[in-house]
């Protein structure tokens, strides 16, 4: 009997431990789909692939471009002619780093010639960009070798962005290696050494964060790869504004809407806004700059704008205003003229440095009386950017409006 009851007993015992096998083998193998799906998903979510570019037809965009493709030093690679663009099809670029080779066409001979890429391009008038600017000369280096000028609203914006030039080791007969690093509002740019970055652009400015890639420029491209989500440790968020903590900035203005202006006018007294005229708030963007062609766009024609503000003074005196520009200005004061003037890239009365907005473009003496003032700046566009930035000297016995 205590033989049976002892077989019986056993045979409980192994019936229990094949089901504890079952059911550890079933967990594990549950544990294992899990932890297989989360991997997949991730890559799915990081899109890590990385994808070298076929510098064949099939694989890029040539509507109304005139490229070749051809063997070039013993490489598939596009022949870009002047003033063309071309993209690579059915790629949408956010984050990550792209790879490329460039050798400018003729650049000895025909001096400064762009070569540029573009990416998070999301149509003409939206998209990042980086050039190169070749030079007869390729062993000199100069601040700006190389430039990153975003396309906002149909704008290349290359004249308000020269705090974004820099030197860089370009080379005119030979292949330059070019890499961009971008992560969110961040990128690094690399153009031939690999270990030192050439520009860092704290914030991308365009208003696209995805988009299409694709080369500009006379020159040959070659060995394009895309790595995404590949940024190389750098920071999701936007680097550090040198001017967000300094109250002297005017940031808070209202604006007009757009006017005609006819090519060789100037703004006079009877162009002032009167009491029927319409005003919105604008607010000033990095570096306390007011960008009028993120707000309105390019245009074919000559236009202006007026910017009005309000500074309080606690006396009558006169006070100074630094006042960076692109491209002219009249500045008033209680609807009286205190200053006119010019910036224009390529023009004789350009400004520092080289016709590009700046915050040293000039400085202003504003005459204030007790209490409240009116400063109204009419601002012209007929070349690329349009913009100004404004700081007062100092804040002593007066105030200015703040966001």
């Amino acid at each position: 009997m205590k033989k049976y009851q002892d077989r019986n007993f056993y045979k409980t015992i192994m019936m229990k431990h094949k089901r504890a096998k079952i059911n550890w083998l079933a967990y594990s193998l549950l544990v294992i789909l899990f932890i297989t799906n989360i991997c997949s998903a991730q890559q799915k979510k990081g899109n890590a692939k990385i994808t070298n570019i076929p510098f064949e037809p099939a694989y890029w965009d040539t509507t109304a471009t005139k490229a070749e493709f051809v063997i070039y030093k013993g490489v598939k690679a596009i022949k870009m002619h002047t003033g063309n663009e071309i993209s690579v099809k059915e790629i949408s670029f956010t984050n990550g780093t792209i790879e490329f080779d460039t050798q400018p066409i003729d650049a000895e001979t025909r001096g400064f010639g762009p070569v540029g890429i573009y990416f998070r391009q999301r149509n003409t008038k939206e998209s990042e960009y980086i050039y190169l600017r070749t030079k007869k000369d390729d062993t000199k280096r100069d601040n700006d070798d190389i430039q990153y000028a975003p396309v906002v609203n149909g704008v290349l914006l290359f004249n308000m962005m020269s705090q974004y030039d820099g030197p860089a080791p370009v080379h005119n007969k030979e292949w330059n290696h070019v890499k961009l690093v971008v992560c969110e509002m961040q990128m690094r740019v690399y153009v031939n050494d690999m270990n030192e970055p050439v520009l860092e652009i704290p914030r991308l400015e365009s208003n696209s964060t995805t988009g299409a890639v694709g080369f500009d420029g006379l020159a040959y491209f070659a060995n394009l790869v895309i790595k995404p989500n590949e940024t190389e440790g750098l920071s999701t968020t936007e680097g550090i504004d040198p001017a967000k903590h300094d109250v002297n900035y005017i940031r808070r203005w209202d604006v007009t809407s757009a006017q005609v202006m006819r090519k060789g006018r100037e703004l006079i007294d009877q162009d002032l806004p009167n009491d029927t005229t319409g005003w919105t708030p604008i607010v000033a963007e990095r570096r306390g700059v007011i960008n009028l062609s993120r707000k309105f766009g390019s245009s074919d024609t000559g236009r202006y704008v007026w910017l009005k503000t309000t500074i309080n003074s606690t006396k009558d005196q006169v006070v100074q205003m630094q006042l960076g520009f692109c491209d002219e200005v009249y500045v008033f004061v209680n609807k009286k003229l205190v200053d006119a003037d010019k910036n224009q890239f390529g023009l004789p009365l350009s400004k520092f440095p080289d016709g590009c907005l700046n915050i040293d473009n000039s400085t202003i003496n504003i005459p204030l009386k007790q209490g409240s003032n009116e400063l109204l700046i009419g601002i012209v566009n007929n070349f690329y950017s349009w913009a100004i930035v404004a700081r007062m000297r100092n804040l002593h016995n007066l105030s200015i409006l703040q966001q």
